[in-house]
């Protein structure tokens, strides 16, 4: 009797194609777990190295984030969630932090847009000619610390600026000057005070052509952005010798209470970097959620493929216990073929992994959703955890298959090995009846929340009927065979004996479905949640918009753009809209939350918003909208458990915290706004100060052209839904990651079913069937076992999406025909390929 290792080792050699689709199942495994194990570890160490406070060797900022706490005690948790815009902090405590030990001078830190004005320019005062139409301004004291200076002329003072020599020399303006320009607090004329040389740190952001800049005076400046009193960061430089530690150590003493924080080192990136807590927000969905949904699937599927592997050889087993094999041989011949295709599985498919990481977080740079100063993690540890869960899966999975041949006597192993035990073990039966229990259960739920909660019970509902389908695998296989094969009766004796085939191998033919199930269902999952959302969101939005024009200008609306659009001839009501988002508290105990809500702040009465935008209102009324004052969508009404006459605390888009009355509660918020709220209720806590839309009903076109780009409702719709670009793309791509390793783990099951028949098929040429029969025969069991798997994962899908839809949009899933019928070709295509390719080569020896 061989060793155990040598018997691994010769099964190997003499079963080459069981072992190639193990090894090649691994693979697939390690590169899902590899990937997104690089994704995860990049959105926990991810950071931006300081390029504008590159000099500033301290700088005192306010907190980015709004947190979350659960629990108590030794059970407390903490989430951090990044605000939806930038937190600002008292402009004057830069005085105190310029007393502070070491600390040479402090200064507040301002960065704003500002708009060209191309019209209604004052006598003598001139337009700026700048691409884009924005002027990215600063306040005058941040040259101490960016590297610019002053070509000709002197600082500004107040009601005048500096211009960077190209925007200068593209205006030919020169010191003297008058320049009109559109600010947050409306538009003025500017004296140009000088002319300047942006420095490095001014300019170091840029990603293609140079921007307009221009500098104010630091007292003038924070009213101009829109934040009196207020600056993005405050900037203390050091007194020579004065080591970082130590001054931040003094500075932060000196700002106690106040509520800001000091950072130092690389940390400072991220205060200029306001999209990193977004970015790492991303990352983290992909790697952590996403990615463990993909490892489960991804060990899932391996587990079934090694399982398949093991038991084609129960013979040879049955055989080894009839020749003296002790129970223990045959487990340890088990765990070194794992150990001998496992480990070189998982470093082949760590390259690939790697490549994808690479693909995926470039492709996400590419669509702004990470900064692009933001660098790829690529460290051992994912690569040693998707090596480590591929040799555990294979030894898990091995020793589950082989536990049975083990320990039975030898005469009864010969007996199963050549007939197909009919009822699978009590246990997998009871955990696969209670993943069917579950998933029943879960769908419930889905279907009586809203929201966020309808869509994480959605989840649960789809792992939980992949897992009932995996551990049910034999007994739904036998019973789809008999139900699918009846049609197949009328067919002809190849696809008779298909359908026999079928139900005489229920748990061969349970190995081949459960991969085109998973496919099947998560592709269609996480592509129709996005088509149906979408759909529901474009519906509402062609519904809600009643405006006859819609006015837009990727800079911002002019401050006055309302009162110019309200005195044009025929207009009857002209109401500007801000679009930012709102966080909202929602859930209670171990589920309490931060939601994000699309909110726009509407420049207008709530009544003549009623003229331009139907939000198809079910409680309250609009006419009460104003200061303190507001009106929600539906759906987070059911997830705040609010109503008309509530308060609704919220978080501002700087992470001000505020308690407005609920007025109204309407139904089109996933197309227009999921909050609505006065204007003047966000000013002071948004970056820019410019309105995004501007909504006019009568008038004419031309009169509306001088205020931005004029198109009517339907061109609105469309313009709004490449918003969506960003959510359809990555729920694509990850729809396309895990279809698409099913569909191979699929493939790579039917081809080692169909070579491990070689055997059953020469003898079906020997009893006299032709080729043509042998294949057309096997056409039917691929066709029959795509239909099966399209059957099955289509109902998962179902089960999933109509009631996460009925919480999330109030209506039913939107699929796409051909969408639907590609997946569907898809499927059968690849089945059949993958049963007659193999086949044709393994009777070639029968011809």
């Amino acid at each position: 009797m061989r060793r155990p290792n040598g018997l691994a080792r010769e099964a190997v050699r003499f079963k080459p194609a069981s072992f190639a689709g193990t090894f090649l199942a691994l693979l697939m495994s390690a590169l899902i777990v590899s990937a997104c194990g690089i994704l995860l570890e990049t959105s926990l160490r991810a950071s931006v190295p300081p390029q504008r406070y590159a000099r500033a060797p301290v700088v005192a900022a306010a907190d980015q984030y709004e947190y979350v706490v659960t629990g108590s005690g030794e059970d407390r948790e903490k989430e951090a969630v990044p605000l939806p815009d930038t937190a600002r902090v008292d402009a004057g405590l830069a005085a105190k932090a310029a007393k502070a030990p070491g600390a040479a001078t402090a200064v507040p830190d301002f960065t704003f847009p500002v708009r060209a004005a191309d019209d209604g320019a004052g006598p003598g005062a001139r337009g700026l000619p700048v691409p884009g139409g924005v002027i990215t301004a600063h306040g005058w004291g941040s040259q101490t610390f960016t590297g610019t200076e002053l070509t000709t002329g002197s600082a500004p003072r107040e009601g005048e600026v500096v211009l960077d020599a190209g925007t200068a020399r593209a205006a030919k303006a020169a010191v003297g000057d008058t320049v009109v320009l559109r600010t947050a607090a409306g538009q003025q004329d500017f004296r140009v005070a000088g002319v300047a040389e942006a420095g490095a740190a001014d300019t170091a952001r840029d990603t293609g052509d140079a921007r307009a800049i221009a500098w104010f005076a630091d007292a003038q400046a924070p009213t101009l952005a829109g934040h009196p009193g207020k600056a993005d960061a405050i900037v203390v430089l050091a007194k020579h010798g004065t080591d970082a530690g130590d001054l931040a150590g003094s500075v932060k003493k000196a700002l106690t209470g106040s509520g800001a924080q000091v950072h130092t080192g690389d940390d400072r990136g991220a205060v200029e970097e306001p999209g990193l807590g977004h970015a790492k927000l991303t990352l983290f969905g992909i790697g952590g959620s996403f990615g463990g949904i993909a490892a489960i699937v991804a060990v899932f599927t391996a587990a079934g493929t090694v399982a398949l592997s093991v038991g084609q050889r129960a013979r040879a087993f049955a055989l080894l216990r009839a020749v003296g094999a002790t129970p223990r041989q045959i487990r340890r011949a088990v765990a070194s073929e794992a150990l001998l295709v496992a480990p070189l599985a998982g470093i082949a498919g760590c390259l690939p992994g790697i490549g994808l990481a690479h693909w995926w977080f470039g492709q996400l740079q590419d669509r702004g959703a990470i900064p692009q100063a933001v660098d790829l993690h690529v460290s051992g540890l994912p690569l040693l955890a998707a090596v480590g869960v591929g040799l555990l899966t294979a030894l898990g999975a091995g020793w589950a298959a082989g536990r049975r041949p083990a320990k039975i006597k030898p005469g009864q192993a010969l007996s199963e090995a050549s007939v197909e035990r009919l009822r699978p073990g009590l246990i997998r039966t009871v955990l696969g009846v209670g993943a069917l229990v579950s998933g029943a259960v879960l769908t419930g739920v889905s279907a009586r929340s809203a929201g966020g909660d309808a869509a994480g019970a959605a989840l649960g509902v789809v792992m939980c009927f992949m897992l009932a389908v995996g551990l049910l695998g034999p007994l739904v296989a036998r019973l789809c065979a008999s139900l699918f094969g009846l049609p197949l009766r009328g067919a002809g004796p190849a696809a008779e004996l298909a359908a026999a085939n079928s139900r005489a191998n229920a748990r061969r033919l349970a190995s081949a479905i459960t991969p085109i199930v998973l496919a099947m269902a998560f592709a269609s999952t996480l592509v129709f949640m996005h088509t149906s959302e979408t759909h529901a969101a474009d519906k509402q939005r062609r519904a809600g918009i009643t405006a006859d024009h819609v006015v837009t200008d990727p800079a911002g609306l002019p401050v006055d753009a309302v009162a110019h659009a309200s005195r044009a001839p025929g207009v009857e009501a002209a109401v500007g809209l801000l679009n930012t988002q709102v966080l909202v508290p929602v859930g209670s105990g171990e589920f309490k939350s931060l939601q994000g809500a699309a909110t726009q702040g509407v420049t207008g009465s709530g009544a003549e918003l009623a003229k331009v935008q139907d939000l198809d209102v079910r409680e309250g009324s609009l006419d009460h909208l104003g200061k303190d004052r507001i009106a929600i969508d539906k759906t987070l009404a059911n997830s705040a458990d609010a109503g008309v006459g509530d308060r609704l605390p919220l978080y501002l888009p700087d992470g001000t915290e505020a308690r407005p009355e609920i007025v109204a509660v309407y139904g089109r918020g996933l197309g227009l706004a999921t909050v609505t709220m006065d204007r003047a209720s966000l000013s002071g806590h948004v970056t820019s100060g410019f309105d995004s839309t501007l909504l006019v009903r009568g008038g004419s076109e031309q009169s509306l052209t001088a205020l931005g780009e004029v198109t009517d409702a339907s061109g609105y719709a469309t313009e709004r839904n490449l918003d969506a670009k960003l959510g359809a793309w990555m729920n694509n791509t990850m729809a396309a990651v895990l279809g698409g390793f099913a569909a191979v783990a699929a493939v790579n099951t039917l081809v080692m079913t169909v070579l491990d028949r070689r055997r059953e098929l020469g003898t079906l040429r020997l009893v006299g069937s032709t080729r043509r029969q042998v294949l057309t025969m096997l056409r039917w069991e691929g066709l029959l076992v795509s239909a099966v798997g399209v059957v099955l994962g289509s109902a998962i899908a179902a089960a999933t999406l109509i009631p996460m839809m009925s919480g999330t949009t109030g209506e039913a899933p939107y699929v796409p025909p051909l969408v639907y019928g590609s997946f569907v070709a898809a499927a059968g295509g690849l089945a059949l390929l993958a049963v007659t390719l193999p086949a044709r080569a393994a009777l070639r020896r029968w011809s």
